[in-house]
């Protein structure tokens, strides 16, 4: 390592433990332990321009072990992405550039939100996944305008989470060979030696998941660092797994330790590794100029990349027409065409599963969208997901749109984010509705990074049947409802199937959940897009100046509350009937339009939902009534479990006369 890199180096070390240290909050030991093998990548392996952090054919870099975020913010300031040392000097501070962990959106150049360990490398693979799929679009002999890697970094922790099994399981299956993980091993844990609980040997489990496995022994030594990522680089066929040995809190006093994880180092420590470097100055945040002039040769290099790029973009716009035409498709977020498609709003009046319904449009769709990929865990045939005649996405085939996820619900959701983090395409993906539960942290990631992923969740409540209480949904619906930013969708029929899926694709920054039934659903008469749009609305009135009472319902038991009231208009009783398909989109519309459905003088109310109660309360009042699930289901067809909970008319009704 020469003197330059060397200090190159060092300054990252510096300003990460400089910035926990003034914050007197953070993670010192993977920033000091990490900084040589991110220098070695961000200056001479990746290819990137931090005068344009958006650039499509970038090389990407998440870092998955999310806490280590000073070392990557130390990356985004030295190489002149924008931040700023006052940015730096306000590290995990509120409204700040530098938050405790990196967020999507949040900061310049920041790839992807990470912070769940694992996360990060499972994103990696969507985003190769989504490399590989693009480049098999675009690109043309002599013109690979789709050419880049994915490089991710994360260290034991990140290894540990069961999360990565499933995602490098999926990727060595694929033989992503643009996927480049960095593992940081330094072999310390917060309570100690990872001993204690990780003892495998990781380098045959990635060989065994069908990855090129390299070594690096030292963790200083650039030329090894570079020479492997190279040879990761140059291996086509496989992604690759570099191990780098490091040591946690390098340099400092509290190198080796434990307890280098997760707190300042002390001024004391800091002060003896700066002179262990041989810095220039004691002072907090002082970076020597020598250095600064090394990181704008660097980024000055960096740019030329993209101008390369460019140049051979331009020319393959004017050489192949048709292609610029569907780049432009595939970079729009724009889908409000099918608000006039009459054939996507077209439907055959009888009774049908939602589920089949939400096959359907998939299949509509997919013509509409060239960009539209998505999969299942292993369960396409049940969650009616499969695009017919689009190919499957493999190691053989790039450019198949349906994605086969295996029975990994989890790296799934992960790399549908990763997918979608990546650009240029669209994507969901799908199980039952029960095991969500599987799928909820990285839900939540794409939720905090408002990300329009679609989850395609089928067999939506006790209709499930047979299968029994284990793959019968209760609980579900409230946790989605609870997440900020996530809009869960249970639609009635058709029409409301199909403006769910409208609103899923064209999403402004949130991601979408479709509980899809399993057993058939009537179309209904006055079922509105309009109003389904809207989230909730009045799909039929009572003929009273006032209403009796109001009946609100979701999904299948739409249709019971309409007979009910029918029942109930034999006993002089005249209802209101409102079928909210989406209680999220319902709370986002303006009060004057809420209280047009839900009048506040009208307290006698009854919600309907073969799900929990959960969160009905603030629709029903301390007045009204909820017709719900109070416990797990049963296994019995379900007709039988619909009559045995009280899905029935004959409850309905008693639930409103008792309130009224």
């Amino acid at each position: 390592m020469n003197s330059t890199d060397k200090r190159s180096v060092n300054a990252i070390r510096v300003l990460a433990a400089d910035m926990i240290q003034k914050a007197n909050s953070g993670h010192p030991g993977l920033p000091l332990g990490s900084a040589a093998m991110a220098y070695e990548l961000w200056a001479h392996h990746m290819s990137h321009n931090p005068k344009d952090p958006k650039w499509v054919n970038r090389d990407r870099f998440i870092l998955s072990g999310g806490h280590g975020s000073a070392m990557l913010y130390s990356l985004l300031h030295l190489f002149g992405y924008g931040l700023t040392l006052d940015d730096l000097k306000s590290f995990r501070q509120l409204d700040s550039l530098t938050p405790g962990h990196p967020e999507y959106g949040h900061t310049v150049g920041v790839e992807a939100t990470t912070g769940p360990l694992g996360a990060g490398m499972a994103m990696a693979v969507g985003m190769a996944m989504a490399e590989a799929h693009l480049e098999s679009v675009f690109n043309r002999e002599g013109y690979n305008v789709i050419d880049h890697y994915t490089f991710v970094l994360g260290g034991d922790g990140c290894l540990e989470e069961g999360i990565n099994y499933e995602a490098f399981s999926t990727a060595g299956t694929l033989g992503l060979s643009k996927l480049i993980v960095l593992y940081d091993s330094n072999k310390i844990s917060i309570e100690g030696n990872t001993d204690i609980a990780f003892t495998e040997d990781v380098t045959e489990r990635m060989k065994a998941m069908g990855f090129q496995t390299l070594d690096v022994a030292d963790g200083n030594d650039l030329e090894a660092i570079g020479k492997a990522i190279e040879e990761a680089k140059a291996d086509k066929e496989r992604p690759s797994f570099i191990t780098v040995h490091t040591k946690i809190g390098y340099g400092s006093p509290k190198e080796g330790m434990a307890s280098a994880h997760g707190e300042p180092l002390g001024e004391d420590n800091i002060i003896s590794m700066k002179k262990n470097f041989e810095w220039d100055s004691l002072e907090p945040f002082f970076v020597p100029e020598d250095v600064r002039e090394n990181y704008a040769k660097l980024c000055e290099e960096l740019s030329g990349g993209e101008e390369k790029w460019n140049s051979l973009f331009k020319e393959y716009c004017e050489k192949f027409p048709e292609m610029k035409k569907k780049w432009d498709e595939f970079f729009s977020d724009d889908a409000t065409k099918l608000w006039e498609d009459s054939e996507y709003w077209s439907f055959e009046d009888k009774p049908q599963a939602t589920r089949n319904i939400s096959g359907d449009i998939i299949n509509k769709l997919k013509d509409r969208f060239e960009n539209l990929v998505g999969g299942s865990a292993d369960l396409a045939p049940s969650n009616k997901t499969n695009m017919k005649g689009a190919g499957d996405f493999s190691k053989e085939d790039r450019s198949g749109r349906n994605l086969h996820f295996g029975i990994r619900e989890l790296a799934m959701t992960a790399e549908t984010n990763g997918i979608l983090l990546h650009g240029g395409l669209r994507a969901y993906c799908a199980t039952f509705f029960v095991f969500s539960d599987y799928m909820k942290p990285m839900i939540r990631l794409s939720a905090l990074m408002k990300l329009p992923a679609i989850y395609v969740l089928t067999h939506d409540s006790i209709g499930v049947g047979e299968d029994g209480p284990t793959h019968e949904p209760i609980e579900q619906a409230a946790a989605l409802r609870a997440t900020p930013m996530v809009h869960l969708w249970r639609p009635a029929d058709y029409t409301e199937t199909a403006t769910a899926w409208y609103s899923a694709m064209n999403s402004d920054g949130h991601p979408t959940a479709l509980a899809l039934t399993r057993q058939n659903l009537p179309q209904l008469a006055n079922s509105s897009k309009e109003g389904a749009l809207k989230g909730g609305y009045v799909i039929e009135d009572s003929e009273k100046a006032e209403p009796d009472a109001i009946l609100i319902a979701t999904g299948s038991e739409v249709s019971l509350a309409l007979e009910a009231k029918k029942e109930l208009l034999k006993e002089g009783i005249d209802v209101r009937v409102v079928s909210m398909p989406c209680v999220d989109v319902f709370e986002e519309q303006s009060e004057e339009y809420r209280e047009s459905v839900l009048p506040k003088k009208i307290r006698r109310r009854v919600a309907v939902e073969a799900l929990s109660d959960f969160g009905w309360g603030k629709y029903t009042g301390l007045d009204g009534a909820v017709v719900s699930m109070h416990g797990f289901g049963a296994s019995a067809p379900a007709d039988k479990l619909f009559k045995k909970f009280g899905f029935t008319v004959e409850n309905v009704v008693k639930a409103v006369k008792s309130i009224m």
